[in-house]
């Protein structure tokens, strides 16, 4: 399942300093505007104790992760809707992903210089959704005269005309379009549109190291997970045994890009179930909601297309009893069919015809 997540913010707010220490690419990271031009991308693995866990327990040949993606976007600038700093091309690159993190500068230092000459995450805030408002508004304007010719030739696009109607007013009040209240089959009718702002987002607070574990206002409603990039990148170049020391020195449980990879995973609306076998145990991505027959076809579409059974284990029950053995002397092993909805976690088996 290819999904990805855009990293965006103005420019010097820590984006390519975050995203090197992300997948451990070196990309330009330069101290002036528009570093970045063209979009990296990297392929980031999920950390997941319950995966650790698994393989500690069934010792097999290789343990592979679930993984999302992360690409690095280009800082964007007032005026970009109208392209300002090579606005549109980077509005283009934000279009093609899936979901929004946008990091927003906290930190406070005089050698990185800001866009706009002083440090203020709220103005911050409200400069990119404004950006990002104006280009769906230009979308919308666009997109309208042809959708009220069709509608009048074909009845069944009057509702969909309405929809977007409704997010063009709701949109000049300067709101993004996903708040607007829609039922999902309104979402849907729109989705061809693919409106900046009706993707799900979170805020990534960068902040200063003294600032770490400081509890932080909501931005638009989001709790913003809180990261000092400048650390993230130097552990990331640690070995484990030296994070490790440095992580109990600090009193830290774990890197913070570590929440950041599990939060971007959630909000693209994924989950994990498991395999495990003495020659691998593995963490497979799969939306969360999906039946069974979807779950299988993520390791293989005959899975899917031969589905007969799953034999399910939830994760707690593997970890308490620590081998399949045990879970199925206990009864804990559930033959599911197609309509069982897959838990994050379950440890799987599936039945199939060829």
């Amino acid at each position: 399942m290819s999904l990805s997540i855009g990293i965006v913010g103005l420019p010097n707010v820590g984006k390519s300093t975050l995203f090197t220490a992300l997948t451990r690419k070196q990309v330009d990271a330069a101290n002036y505007p528009f570093a970045t031009i063209e979009p990296n991308v990297g392929i980031v693995p999920v950390p997941d104790a319950r995966l650790d866990r698994l393989a500690a327990l069934v010792h097999p040949e290789r343990v592979v992760p679930a993984a999302v993606e992360f690409v690095d976007i280009a800082g964007l600038v007032k005026g970009a809707s109208e392209g300002e700093g090579l606005g549109n091309q980077f509005l283009a690159n934000i279009r093609e992903t899936d979901a929004i993190a946008e990091v927003v500068r906290y930190f406070r230092d005089p050698n990185v210089i800001h866009v706009d000459g002083k440090v203020d995450p709220a103005g911050d805030v409200e400069t990119i959704k404004t950006e990002l408002v104006l280009a769906d508004l230009g979308t919308l304007e666009r997109a309208l005269p042809r959708l009220e010719k069709d509608a009048r030739r074909d009845a069944t696009l009057a509702r969909k005309l309405d929809v977007a109607r409704r997010l063009e007013s709701w949109m000049e009040q300067g709101h993004r379009a996903r708040t607007m209240a829609m039922a999902d089959d309104e979402r849907e009718l729109v989705h061809d549109l693919h409106l900046l702002t009706m993707k799900p987002m979170l805020y990534v607070a960068n902040v200063d190291e003294s600032e770490i574990g400081s509890p932080l206002a909501e931005i638009d409603g989001i709790a913003p997970v809180p990261i000092c990039a400048k650390i993230e990148s130097e552990m990331s170049e640690l070995d484990p045994s030296e994070l490790a020391e440095y992580l109990e020195m600090e009193g830290l449980a774990e890197p913070g890009l570590n929440v950041l990879i599990r939060e971007a995973y959630r909000l693209l609306g994924l989950q994990s179930f498991f395999t495990a076998g003495p020659q691998e145990v593995r963490a497979w991505t799969v939306r969360a909601g999906a039946k069974a027959p979807e779950a299988a076809g993520v390791i293989h579409t005959d899975f899917e297309r031969g589905f007969i059974k799953a034999e399910v284990i939830s994760y707690a029950d593997y970890d308490a009893l620590e081998n399949e053995a045990a879970v199925k002397a206990a009864g804990k092993l559930r033959i599911e069919g197609k309509e069982y909805v897959f838990a994050d976690g379950d440890v799987a088996h599936f039945r199939f015809n060829v």
